[in-house]
């Protein structure tokens, strides 16, 4: 009797997860609340502070309390490991702990390891593990001399080089948290070419996912790329290309945002913002000030997001891509998805339909119980709502003056965005059961 009660509490890899996440924002919330986190010398109110851990932990970055002039430096290197941990996941950061002590890695951390990278098997989980933390090291520790170096123009060494470091770490994991002050993000840097191409080369490669920067590297060795490498990279260079050319084209002429700029601020700044839109958060203009059609289309490239694996939200870019396949399939009339020559299994078909529904269903919920509880115009709602989804950050201004309840909801898109839609099913519906029998075919009239 024993022994069944203990085999019917055992958590399940998707119920692993999202406790893991649970727990860390807690205990984010409870650091941040601390008198010592903040200027003020006051304890932090319990939902800011639970909003600032959830958006940290959750790599999102929309802030209610203005990160660079609000917290203190405890306070902005706990947000900072927050965003480490829950970048690479927090069983990555338990992965690296067990490795430099020699602890053996066990089924159960396998499989929640496999879990959390979205992995089809457990083969090399642990290799994979090791690889995520090298890349990570290297590409943060790299990007941090150089922002610090051009940072270091612009204030003393030792704040260029926290600040160097706190950006490294928060734009390689998508996360978009800034300590300039004033909500100001890195506006000030809009035409910079180190700045904007050392963050935007972070965005990217936290973007892509892990598996596709191994991929890269052992091309040189393999001359060759996995099909999951191929519509990633695909894709995400035909996302940048389109949002690029589409809000250069919206906003050219807008006085609020490029048209002040000479024509290569203009360049670089509708470069970044395609870049960032669709999972990072940072901004080199003022989102409140652009063009409805530009936020609108903005709102599409963050539910599109990032790829899986890596550190960014959305319904990612490979979704998208076997959706699209779907519809060439359908015009063409071919009875298969084909994407470089490959043929997908109907289950990853029914996979990438169930996340958009799921996805869509959510995110329209949210907008509309915040449309209830807010009083804003219902495009900064949809906005809000799909920044928090995608974990992007992006905000038109709304994040400061939501109300108690609209943090709440926004805190929970948060979650869900990082932890996923079929993660939390997996982890909160019942076991699977075997099917013993298939029903008849029905045909019914579509379109």
């Amino acid at each position: 009797m024993h022994t069944k009660q203990r085999r019917k509490f055992k958590l399940s890899p998707p119920q692993m997860l999202v406790l893991g996440f649970s727990g860390m924002i807690l205990i984010g919330t409870f650091l941040l609340m601390l008198p010592i986190a903040n200027h003020t010398g006051e304890s932090l109110a319990f939902i800011d502070a639970f909003f600032t851990a959830t958006s940290a932990t959750s790599v999102t970055g929309l802030v209610v309390r203005d990160t660079g002039t609000f917290f203190t430096t405890f306070g902005q290197v706990v947000i900072m490991i927050l965003i480490q941990i829950g970048g690479l996941g927090f069983m990555t950061m338990a992965t690296l702990f067990a490795l430099v002590f020699r602890r053996k890695i066990s089924l159960k951390d396998r499989l929640i390891l496999q879990e959390a990278m979205n992995q089809g098997s457990m083969e090399g989980i642990v290799r994979l593990i090791r690889k995520v933390l090298y890349y990570s090291l290297i590409i943060e520790g790299s990007a941090a001399v150089l922002l610090a170096i051009r940072f270091a123009v612009d204030m003393p060494i030792l704040r260029a080089i926290y600040f160097g470091l706190f950006h490294a770490v928060s734009m390689f994991n998508n996360a978009g948290f800034d300590l300039f002050g004033q909500f100001h993000s890195l506006t000030n840097y809009v035409g910079d070419p180190i700045v904007n191409i050392v963050v935007m080369f972070l965005i990217v490669s936290g973007g892509i996912g892990f598996i596709v920067i191994a991929d890269l590297i052992s091309y040189r060795k393999n001359r060759r790329l996995s099909l999951h490498a191929k519509v990633v990279l695909s894709m995400t260079a035909a996302l940048i290309a389109i949002g690029f050319i589409t809000i250069f084209i919206f906003e050219f002429t807008n006085k609020a945002t490029l048209s002040p700029l000479s024509w290569g601020e203009k360049l670089w700044s509708a470069l970044f913002q395609s870049v960032t839109s669709r999972t990072a958060g940072a901004n080199t203009l003022d989102i409140g000030s652009m063009r409805q059609a530009t936020q609108f289309f903005m709102i599409i490239l963050m539910f599109i997001g990032a790829s899986p694996g890596s550190t960014g939200g959305g319904i990612k870019t490979t979704t998208f891509a076997i959706l699209a396949g779907a519809v060439i399939a359908m015009i063409t009339r071919k009875n298969d998805v084909i994407l470089f020559r490959y043929r997908l299994a109907q289950e990853r078909i029914f996979k990438a339909v169930t996340i958009t529904m799921f996805s869509l269903f959510w995110v329209i919920a949210i907008a509309m119980i915040l449309s209830v509880t807010e009083a804003a115009p219902f495009l900064s709602i949809l906005f809000e709502a799909m920044s928090a989804f995608g974990t992007v950050g992006l905000s038109m201004g709304l994040t400061t003056e939501l109300s108690v309840v609209g943090k709440v909801f926004i805190c929970l898109t948060m979650f869900v965005g990082r932890v996923g839609l079929l993660t939390l099913a997996y982890a909160l519906g019942p076991k699977k059961e075997r099917e013993l029998f298939r029903y008849p075919e029905g045909k019914i009239i579509i379109g």
